[in-house]
């Protein structure tokens, strides 16, 4: 392949791999999905793709459709284990954010509602909606009609909104952090009391629990949650083995999402990702298990962050 069809395809990767890992959740797969789009495009017929970009959008839609509907796929949502590996804000993954639909639809709370949707309908949509592609388009690309085109985005749309509970509103950043200061100050001091008046009545959390449960860890009601989330604060020394080493708390953005990162000797260990509404934590997400941590961690080692609100767990 010469050096003009590789500096082509090269000119596109970031979009290619944006719009995999929206559609997979999964950077590691949503690599895997880029790199196969590649080996396609090296092996073509590339004097008869009259249209290169359109020409790679289909070819890794379609490769991440057939991820989406593998049998590892659904055995993973039918085990209750799934959820979206989080990216560190700046990583070019996390592809256009320009629009609040395109940040949205990046944001952990998203991706996870995305798993409910068919492998068509997800796809659709974030073409749609992260993309701006055309009904026109997105026929072609999935080889649908441009009526069935705008019927899966309306019906993703529909289900997103109405599962979406506290979507719909960007919230001040400022907020946000004083709203996760104020979280973290309550979690490592053990004032239940102060944690339950931090959450919305309707909060829910969810963890991966550090990846050693069968499933997914789930809590509503505010007294519930605040209680997972102080016996998941409060240090021991097994936590500490498994972490490798004392913890600092850093503040960060996670999916466009505040966040707190778990870290020990300069390795993040854990990831919490919040969702807020009307100064309170809506929602939280605790994701510790290493294999979904990879590619943040490897951002965080090329991060310069500021000083940790808690510097010693």
């Amino acid at each position: 392949m010469d050096s003009a069809a590789i500096d082509r395809f090269e000119a596109g990767r970031g979009r290619l791999a944006s719009l995999a890992y929206r559609l997979l959740g999964s950077a590691a797969d949503a690599e895997d999905a880029v790199q196969d789009t590649f080996l396609r495009w090296q092996g073509a017929d590339r004097e008869h793709i009259e249209v290169p970009e359109a020409w790679l959008t289909k070819v890794v839609t379609n490769l991440c459709l057939d991820r989406l509907r593998s049998a590892r796929a659904r055995h993973e949502r039918a085990a209750g284990a799934w959820l979206p590996e989080p990216l560190l804000d700046g990583d070019p993954m996390l592809g256009p954010a320009d629009t609040f639909e395109q940040r949205e639809s990046v944001s952990l709370a998203v991706l996870t509602l995305m798993e409910r949707l068919s492998p068509v309908e997800r796809a659709a949509y974030v073409l749609r909606e992260a993309f701006s592609y055309s009904h026109a388009e997105i026929a072609g690309i999935l080889d649908i009609t441009e009526s069935a085109s705008q019927q899966h985005v309306h019906r993703a749309r529909r289900r997103v909104t109405a599962e979406r509970r506290h979507g719909g509103d960007e919230v001040d950043p400022a907020t946000a952090r004083r709203v996760v200061e104020e979280f973290l100050a309550a979690a490592v001091s053990g004032r239940t009391e102060r944690l339950v008046a931090l959450l919305t009545d309707d909060v829910t959390a969810v963890s991966d629990g550090a990846g050693l449960a069968r499933r997914l860890l789930r809590y509503t009601t505010r007294e519930r949650v605040a209680s997972y989330v102080r016996v998941g604060f409060k240090p021991t020394p097994a936590k500490l083995r498994l972490a490798g080493g004392s913890l600092a708390f850093h503040l960060a953005l996670v999916n466009g999402s505040p966040a707190l990162l778990a870290v020990a000797e300069g390795r993040v260990v854990g990831a919490v990702a919040f969702e807020v509404s009307d100064g309170k934590v809506a929602s939280l997400c605790g994701i510790a298990a290493a294999h979904r941590l990879t590619r943040l961690d490897e951002a965080w080692q090329r991060h310069e962050p500021d000083a940790p609100p808690v510097n010693s767990w």
